[in-house]
């Protein structure tokens, strides 16, 4: 798992020290388990109680006709792969025996829940919608592709002051990683810093959140009137809805069309928007000055940006329109909203990061019904064939050697949030020793997020309009910050 410092191994509180210990002794503890179901599963059984012939779990459970007639071989996916322990660690205990109608019975749901997901297609129609749905959002990080609108976006962006500010700022970082005389690599490198000098000054000088836009006429607030369809030239600039809004003097009575426009070049106009225009917008121009971009989808209404960073070897977290930068654990702690799917989609591929942003998911999770987990898998490993097979051999090997560390790093959020809520159950356990319930330690372990830190709910938007989405959250504060130029 890629961890945000060096720091963190420096002084590590003794509370944390014990967690993680427990973390490691709760995972061999899976591992045993998991070795155990496999024996049972596998070991033949007395001709007297079953005249069927010896059938392993994965053959039984896995190796299913497809339509084509082809058998599949149970190959653990690289999302949800278990660690098998060594046949030494634990002797498998004797299964029951079972009578001949028992035996010739499919094993239950039970007994098969926590085998590998093995990727499969989508079949029914809510999956196959959901595969459709999932490729046509995977082509919105490939606009960010084009010279020419890369072209135009530096000529919009401040270069001299956003490398001269990630510069300095870079060195303080490298100069207080070296004051600590232990040989440690500065917290964030310069294309990092380069990132964040992008963040203020797009949040703080170049977009406006919008609300209601003002009226043309008299420039007061305007009242929401309902959508209206896009004109030809909208449409053409991807404005495939068109919000209009009636202006409140009635003297006046002026209209205001709010294309929400997805096309970019667009977006670089008229620098306007909501969080569907802000991550657009900002994701490209992250791609405009170096940075590898992911965009990344929630099925909650809400999109946001990972940047990958060379110095910590993980994607990070930026949410331009809050300002946030390596806080993965904002909206589901923050603003305390359930959270289904987070994909991530980039020119390399999807990804599905939804452990990176929910870490209790009987707390902030909320059920996947779109399409069962095994087809989840399998769409995103479509997607990243098509984009990866006309790569080179090396760049792809870079890739799969990415997507493992990858995913240690959120197998690590799932087992660490495991131990936290084990030692909460402990008598006076309170995870860190901060006498908090409310402190995810895998947030402060890996991600840079702080764990004993109040997060904040929504900034961006009108307090009205964060209530009427559930995203103040759990003690309702919000106020508005200036910096964002918020249009209301």
């Amino acid at each position: 798992m890629a961890h945000s410092g060096d720091q963190y191994n420096a002084m590590e509180p003794t509370d944390e020290v014990w967690a993680k210990t427990l973390t490691v002794q709760f995972e061999q503890l899976l591992r045993t388990k998991r070795l155990n179901e496999l024996s049972e599963r596998s070991r033949p059984h007395s001709r007297a109680t079953s005249p069927a012939p010896p059938v392993d779990a994965s053959s039984s459970s896995s190796s299913i006709p497809s339509s084509t007639g082809i058998r599949r071989k149970p190959v653990p996916s690289s999302h949800h792969r278990s660690p098998i322990a060594s046949p030494a660690a634990s002797p498998a205990p004797q299964l029951p025996q079972r009578n001949a109608s028992t035996a010739s019975q499919p094993p239950s749901y039970s007994s098969l829940r926590n085998l590998p997901k093995v990727p499969a297609p989508p079949q029914d129609p809510s999956s196959l919608k959901f595969r459709n749905l999932l490729l046509s959002l995977s082509l919105t990080p490939l606009k960010y592709e084009n010279p020419g609108l890369l072209d135009e976006a530096l000529l919009v962006i401040p270069l001299d002051r956003i490398y001269s500010e990630a510069e300095e700022e870079s060195q303080v970082l490298q100069a207080s990683a070296e004051s600590m005389g232990d040989g440690r690599r500065a917290e964030w490198g310069y294309q990092d810093c380069v990132i964040r000098a992008l963040l203020r000054w797009f949040k703080g000088s170049f977009f406006t959140w919008i609300n209601n836009p003002p009226c043309p006429s008299c420039f007061m607030p305007t009242i929401s009137a309902g959508m209206t369809p896009p004109t030809q030239d909208e449409a053409a600039r991807g404005a495939a809805r068109v919000e209009l809004y009636r202006c409140s003097v009635d003297e006046c009575a002026a209209f205001e069309r709010f294309p929400r426009y997805s096309d970019v070049w667009a977006l670089l106009q008229t620098r306007r928007g909501r969080c569907g225009e802000w991550a657009n917008c900002f994701s490209m121009l992250c791609r405009a000055v170096g940075g590898r971009v992911r965009w990344v989808w929630n099925s909650e209404d809400h999109v946001w940006t990972e940047v990958y960073s060379e110095q910590q070897k993980r994607w990070i977290h930026v949410d331009a329109c809050e300002g946030a930068w390596d806080n993965p654990r904002l909206y589901a702690e923050g603003w305390n909203k359930k959270i289904a799917y987070c994909i991530a989609f980039s020119i390399d591929g999807a990804t599905d990061v939804t452990r990176r942003y929910v870490r209790n998911t009987s707390k902030h999770g909320l059920d996947r019904t779109k399409a069962p987990e095994e087809v989840v898998i399998w769409i995103t490993d479509e997607i990243r064939r098509m984009r990866r097979e006309n790569m080179p051999k090396e760049e792809r090997r870079r890739l799969v050697m990415e997507d493992a560390r990858e995913e240690e790093e959120l197998r690590g959020y799932v087992a660490q949030a495991i131990a936290l809520e084990v030692t909460h159950l402990l008598p006076g356990g309170s995870g860190t020793g901060t006498g908090s319930g409310n402190v995810v330690m895998a947030g402060s372990m890996s991600d840079g997020s702080g764990g004993a830190e109040k997060l904040p709910g929504r900034q961006s938007g009108t307090a009205e309009w964060v209530q009427a989405r559930g995203e103040a959250g759990s003690d309702h504060h919000h106020y508005h910050d200036q910096s964002s130029r918020e249009g209301h």
